[in-house]
């Protein structure tokens, strides 16, 4: 069992990811780029909570998670609240290619830095993207490692400008980005401190 499936019961309670979400997912309608009637997936989405945020631009999205614990708990959720144009997945997308029909959009909020091979990642969605498809990935701009735990052996953040350059290498097109969020927390044994968040997106051409 890894981390996060030991915290997936608890993960809504925390108030920063739900004002987190709500910021990314304000974010991602300002840009005004969402069409009525689109196909998504949520990569890494946790309990679902931005692609619940999201749910009324979308005919239908897969919440996409590599932790069994996440997609139990977002299962219920939704059968909760009776939402059934949502859809979990328990699947690695680091591990094998996902073979499902090309969507609309792909979005993610700090999923991202747990990936350990980026320029992969960002192949494997430009070909899960139909054309003119859109990207959404929301994450911490580089950080100085305090941000999480002396276990943590992903990436500290970004540098959205060689992120840029990243998807630009992919052939995606009109990559931008702004921030979006600041997470305010105590590192251990540390002050209190600011980590910022971005939103970026690009376009399949």
């Amino acid at each position: 069992m890894n981390h996060f499936d030991t915290v997936a019961k608890e993960w809504d309670l925390n108030p920063i990811h739900t004002e987190r979400t709500k910021a990314i997912a304000a974010a991602i309608i300002d840009t005004k780029l969402l069409k009525p009637g689109i196909a998504g997936i949520e990569f890494g989405a946790g309990t679902g909570l931005l692609s619940i945020a999201l749910k009324d631009y979308f005919s239908e999205i897969i919440l996409m998670d590599n932790s069994a614990g996440m997609v139990l708990t977002s299962t219920e959720k939704l059968e909760r609240n009776e939402i059934f144009h949502l859809s979990p997945l328990f699947f690695d997308l680091e591990k094998e290619a996902y073979l499902g029909k090309p969507v609309d959009v792909i979005f993610s909020q700090m999923a991202m830095h747990h990936v350990n091979d980026i320029g992969g990642m960002l192949h494997q969605f430009y070909r899960m993207l139909k054309p003119e498809g859109l990207l959404f990935i929301a994450d911490l701009y580089e950080e100085d490692g305090s941000f999480h735990d002396q276990d943590f052996h992903g990436h500290k953040g970004f540098n959205p400008i060689a992120l840029s350059t990243q998807l630009e290498e992919r052939k995606f097109t009109q990559v931008q980005y702004k921030t979006c969020f600041v997470i305010r927390k105590n590192p251990e044994s540390r002050e209190m401190m600011d980590y910022p968040v971005f939103l970026m997106s690009a376009l399949k051409k």
